[in-house]
Formats: C-alpha cells, structure tokens, sequence
C-alpha cells in the first residue's frame, strides 16, 4: 500500500480540530499537512478560523476578573467590629421554649379526646394508633432536637458538660 504525498481533507482538518498536546505527528506527517494546507484553500479558510477562534478563545472570550478578596477582607473585619458592639438577643428565649414545649405537649395530647376511640378501631382495627403514636413521636422528636440545637451553650453551662 504506496502512501500518498498529499493528504485528504477530512484527515487535515481531523489534525487541525485535534489538540496538539495529545497528538504527536512525525516530521514527514507535518510536511505533509503543510503542503496540503498550501494547495487546498478550504483547509487553509479552516485553519484561519480555527486560530482565530483559539486567539479569542484565549485572549478576548473570558475578561479579567477583579480581585475581590482585598474588599472583602475588609468588609468582614468591619462585621466582625459591628457584631462586638451589639449585643442584641437572638432567636426565642429559653423560657419561650419551654412554654411552647409544654403547649406543644398539651395540644398533642389531648387532640384526640374528641374522637371515640371504641367505634375508629371497630371500623379501622387497631392498628390506626400506630400512625398517631408515630406522629405524635415525630413531633415532640424534632421540637426537642431544635430546642437543644439552639441552646446548645446554655444547656451544656447548666448541667455542666465540657
């Protein structure tokens, strides 16, 4: 099989689209390329536009990006100075918490007082109690987790942990 001097066109614009970091082309490969290139004006048209695409890629597509880290390094450090001087309540107090818990309790509780149980588990069986426990469980669950979640140092000062 005799190689022909020139090259097709889908193998130099095949060479041309790929990257030239992960191809290596020997010296008579690059010759070759190069005449074609010489002869052919459509490879020639492609390989202006590709560089010309490549050059706006790497020059023009991304503009510089400012450097934000000076201001806001600063803009934290001024944070950091204005939440020193104000030392304003967050969140819901403990006494607050303690009061909804035990309303939260009640209600859960005594929700059911109304129904008549006796005819629900004749028509539903027994085991509807199992979806209320579970909610009921739920509730008061979450409600505890959020209540030491944010407590979490006037919890941990009063019952001493450390």
């Amino acid at each position: 099989m005799k190689r022909h001097l020139l090259m097709d066109c889908t193998a130099v614009k095949d060479y041309l689209y790929e990257s030239e970091e992960e191809t290596y082309q020997s010296f008579f490969t690059d010759i070759r390329i190069a005449l074609h290139l010489l002869f052919c004006p459509e490879c020639t048209l492609e390989q202006r536009n590709l560089e010309h695409v490549k050059n706006i890629m790497e020059t023009d597509f991304f503009p510089p990006a400012p450097d934000f880290e000076e201001p806001i390094m600063e803009h934290l450090q001024t944070m950091d100075e204005f939440e020193e001087e104000i030392d304003a309540p967050t969140g819901v107090s403990f006494r607050n918490w303690v009061i909804i818990g035990f309303f939260l309790l009640f209600s859960l509780a005594s929700a059911f007082f109304g129904l008549n149980f006796t005819q629900i588990a004749a028509s539903e069986g027994s085991s509807f109690l199992l979806p209320v426990g579970i909610t009921i469980g739920t509730a008061l669950t979450c409600y505890g987790a959020f209540f030491i979640a944010s407590h979490l140092k006037e919890l941990s000062a009063r019952f001493r942990l450390r």
